[in-house]
């Protein structure tokens, strides 16, 4: 029987699973952990789902119509492991803690005091150190569409409002990366949902039309903000952009069970205001994973940052790239000075001692913070002053207005340290329940309770001896028992001598037990003084947590400084290790590089890098690259790409110089697999690619294209090709690097916007060598064979491969000769490639019969008939 089936009779339910019901009917599609002790319990569905999740075993607990309840669980302590491993799956999880008090009648109050879904994660022990949880919002209408991302571990809160278009919303939802997206469940475009679910794999969560109205927005975020109006956020005229961010705010208070005080401004972001990557391209660029299991993505390579809030922004910076220069530049003098004297190195062994306060101050904001959290943000405190020293030369020297607003944001929190130090002990356990967290003298109640609890003994003793002086009778005692509990016990011919204030308790044969108001009021305390000093730390903890978000503002402000200080001094650091120059900048449309190098396969290569230049401007816009395959054509337009993002992320650039025109996008058509999810060949992923290139760059785009055509025929695959190439240089006349195996397209050299480069290669001996550098002119042969026998293909599929090429080329030139020309070579055939044809034809089988002769044993006679034998290959 289902939990659903229940639902219409609880009757044969205990009360304590009636109670468990009542609260699952108000979250019907989530899992439930339901505290029980010292376990989170779960049953029915839920019970069989988290079993075969998290590999627990599925037991049961009682019956329900005469069925037995399926039941899992996991213990209270270690719950954090299993909802990560759940959270990961996509679930959402809901926890319902006991609330109320044991009272024995009944079952304990439970309430649900937190949802976990996958958008809305703040603990470490569920987000790695590096990864963001992004919560994300769509309002659709007609032609317009309103973004909004929520990080709730970070407190940022941003929006957008643009024309609504499926691939611009492809390339925006890849930049955000979202954990979760929460959508209109009226929303009536369903390939929206799919879309969005197949290509970034988060959920996508439906909720009520309400939390979208327009016209409760406003108020909304006035009410969260704490402002009377909008405008000072720029977003008044942005009504969908209001209304995706009011919806995050109702979930997240929904989910959360609280306020949300850390989230006190939102940010209005424009698409105009980063270089556009599709997700093909981010991909393909391999930013922040890599395309195979065991390789390396350019954000794990550079990713020195001391932080992990640092991290996370480099994370953030390498997938939106900045079109704004002046703040390039800020961000470039920055990176200047602090290499400039190696300023970086004693400020990243600062940021060393500094942990994740930005996750930190979350959790403080949302109630959630736990001791070490704050012991956290008492170290971050304390190394302030430190950082400071260490950019005061800088700072001093204004080398870097940039850097000296940073300086000014990190602010001075020397109070906060000395509270902090002063109300938590130096090492706290890591949960507030196991006590000890407050420190000795920081209040004087919890130290009396501490000290009764701990030395309840030795105050019985020093309050006798006060007694015993008081009264001036040396034989009273002061007991305990189970019973009477603590008592002054006087002999029957001491108890007229009894103070007027000692209360009798119990009278004995042979003695009288009294009380007094102190000994009364010491054993209320001793008796419950543990769970009185942990109810007391737990008050005094909840009171410092509610000081901290008074300053909360300041504290993110630091926090932000201290992660874009990582990240410049990171930029630095990079800048020296790997011997990487300043980028500049022109206003000019164009692209040149000076011996630019790929940061990541030369990193990771055993053998020197061969740098190559890369020259593109509005005169000389294509490139078109011919050569082997392995020869470095692919490597040098990544190289090429990943530049231009570097330098469009404020970083230095592994090149000896780089000049960057304005670019507004960055294109990718490299590799291809089918897409089996959605039936695409590969060819036809191949195409959708393409297309989207040629729908969407413009005049100021970057585009790298590899092998466009090569998934079908021949002449249907040059065809595109040579048209594509066309229309990328004659109506879009973006900035394109070509890449192709088609000698054909090389004709297109002679055309003014585009140019022939060639990778290098040589035979020697009949091997293959890759040299890897890039020159002006096509390449004269694709040494498609000595590359295959390179990759272990055996000798005598080689030998076959290339007695096929003999009479392929033979026929081909037969055909040119007699003037048999088909549809492609009216079209595409020119004299050069003909004769260049035939000059490859005509060498090779005279070659192969001068590499057979033995000259030294021929006589006269031979040696001229072989000489005839020779002109008439020359004429076949």
């Amino acid at each position: 029987m289902t939990s659903s089936e229940l639902m219409a009779d609880l009757s044969s339910l205990t009360p304590m699973m009636q109670q468990y019901m009542g609260v699952k009917m108000q979250h019907p599609h989530s899992l439930m952990f339901y505290r029980m002790g010292d376990f989170y319990e779960l049953f029915f569905e839920d019970a069989h789902k988290a079993a075969k999740i998290l590999g627990i075993t599925l037991t049961h607990r009682g019956k329900a119509n005469g069925e037995p309840i399926p039941m899992a669980g996991v213990p209270y302590h270690a719950a954090e492991g299993y909802l990560a491993r759940l959270v990961k799956k996509g679930e959402t999880v809901v926890i319902c803690e006991q609330i109320g008090e044991v009272t024995g009648k009944g079952p304990v109050e439970r309430g649900v005091v937190r949802i976990i879904t996958p958008g809305t994660l703040t603990d470490d022990a569920l987000l790695t150190a590096h990864q963001s949880s992004n919560l994300v919002s769509l309002c659709i209408q007609q032609n317009q569409i309103g973004i909004a991302l929520l990080d709730l571990s970070a407190g940022i809160f941003k929006v957008q409002q643009l024309e609504f278009n499926i691939e611009q919303l492809s390339i925006e939802l890849s930049r955000l990366m979202p954990s979760e997206i929460i959508i209109d469940e009226n929303v009536i475009d369903q390939n929206i949902i799919e879309q969005t679910k197949r290509q970034l794999d988060c959920p996508v969560t439906k909720r009520p039309n309400v939390d979208f109205n327009l016209n409760n927005a406003q108020k909304t975020l006035c009410d969260q903000l704490g402002v009377s109006t909008l405008s000072g956020f720029g977003i008044d005229h942005l009504p969908l952009a209001k209304a995706a961010a009011a919806a995050l705010i109702h979930y997240a208070k929904e989910t959360q069970k609280t306020a949300l005080p850390h989230i006190r401004s939102i940010q209005l972001e424009q698409s105009t205001d980063f270089i556009a990557l599709d997700p093909v391209t981010r991909r393909n660029l391999e930013l922040i994973e890599p395309l195979f299991e065991h390789g390396t993505s350019l954000f794990q390579l550079i990713n020195d940052c001391q932080t992990a809030m640092g991290g996370r922004l480099l994370s953030r910076t390498l997938m939106q790239p900045l079109r704004d220069t002046a703040l390039l530049d800020a961000r470039l003098d920055a990176t200047q000075a602090l290499l400039q004297g190696c300023h970086e190195v004693p400020t990243r062994l600062v940021l060393k001692e500094i942990g994740d306060i930005e996750r930190v101050l979350s959790r403080v904001a949302l109630g959630s913070a736990r001791p070490r959290d704050l012991v956290q943000l008492r170290q971050a405190c304390a190394q302030i002053p430190y950082l400071r020293h260490a950019l005061l030369p800088l700072i001093e020297q204004k080398q870097s207005q940039l850097l000296l607003e940073l300086n000014t944001e990190l602010g001075d929190f020397h109070g906060l340290h000395e509270r902090l130090m002063s109300a938590i002990v130096e090492n706290p356990p890591v949960l507030l329940r196991d006590g000890n967290v407050i420190a000795e003298g920081f209040d004087t109640e919890l130290d009396e309770l501490r000290k009764i609890r701990d030395h309840a003994g030795q105050y019985l003793i020093d309050l006798e001896i006060q007694e015993r002086a008081n009264t001036g009778i040396s034989t009273l005692k002061i007991g305990y028992n189970r019973v009477s509990g603590y008592y002054i016990e006087l002999t029957r011919a001491q108890a007229e001598q009894a103070p007027d204030h000692y209360i009798r308790r119990q009278t004995l044969k042979n003695a009288e037990r009294y009380i007094t108001p102190e000994l009364k009021s010491f054993e209320d305390k001793v008796l419950s003084s543990e769970s009185r000093a942990l109810a007391r730390e737990k008050m005094l903890f909840e009171m410092l947590l509610e000081e901290l978000r008074q300053d909360i503002g300041h504290l993110q402000m630091m926090s932000s400084a201290i992660a874009q200080i990582d990240l410049l001094t990171n930029f630095a650091h990079q800048a020296r290790l790997r011997n990487w120059a300043r980028p500049e900048f022109s206003p000019e449309i164009g692209l040149q590089i000076q011996a630019g190098r790929h940061p990541v396969v030369e990193a990771l290569s055993k053998a020197a890098f061969t740098p190559n230049d890369t020259s593109l401007d509005f005169n000389h816009r294509m490139a078109i690259i011919t050569g082997p395959n392995m020869g470095g054509k692919s490597t040098f337009m990544r190289q090429t790409a990943l530049i231009a993002l570097l330098a469009y992320c404020g970083s230095y650039v592994p090149a000896k110089s780089a000049l960057l025109g304005p670019i507004d996008r960055i294109f990718t058509r490299i590799g291809s697999a089918d897409d089996l999810s959605t039936g695409k060949s590969t060819f036809m992923v191949e195409m959708t690619e393409t297309s989207q290139i040629l729908h969407h760059a413009t005049n100021q785009s970057l585009v790298l294209m590899d092998e466009v055509g090569r998934g079908t025929s021949t002449y249907d695959g040059l065809s595109l090709a040579w048209a594509c190439v066309n229309d990328l240089t004659k109506r879009i006349k973006c900035l394109c690097l070509f890449a192709t195996h088609y000698f054909e397209l090389t004709e297109l050299g002679k055309e003014a916007a585009i140019e022939n480069f060639h990778v290098t290669a040589k035979e020697l001996n009949g091997n293959l060598i890759l040299l890897h550098k890039v020159q002006h002119g096509p390449a004269s042969q694709s040494h498609g064979l000595q590359v295959a026998k390179l990759a272990g293909i055996p000798n005598s599929v080689i030998k076959d491969a290339q007695n096929r090429l003999h009479i392929l080329e033979k026929q081909q030139k037969q055909q040119l000769n007699q003037g048999v020309q088909n549809d492609l070579f009216s079209a595409l055939a020119t004299p050069e490639i003909i004769e260049r044809v035939v000059e490859v034809e005509v060498a090779s089988p005279a070659l192969e019969i001068l590499k057979n002769l033995d000259v030294d044993n021929l006589s006269p006679r031979e040696a001229l008939q072989q000489l005839y034998a020779l002109k008439d290959q020359l004429k076949a």
